[in-house]
């Protein structure tokens, strides 16, 4: 017999296909760890100007992280 699990995986895999379906699931996955802890921490030992050129830096790259999950 089929688990829940199971039948939301086949659903998945149904809708978008095996590669986006794991491609899904890495996106959304709780992760490990304390991401404000640990976020809180770097930004403890940086100081704002770098992070503030970090920030532009990315901006104007043109690098967009959802481009890939857009197409």
């Amino acid at each position: 017999m089929e688990t829940d699990h199971q039948r939301y995986y086949k659903a998945l895999i149904d809708s978008l296909g095996v590669v986006d379906t794991i491609r899904f699931i890495q996106y959304f996955s709780p992760g490990q760890g304390d991401y404000t802890k640990e976020r809180h921490q770097w930004q403890d030992k940086t100081p704002l100007e770098e992070i503030l050129l970090s920030m532009k830096q990315h901006r104007d790259s043109g690098v967009n992280q959802y481009d890939e999950i857009i197409e």
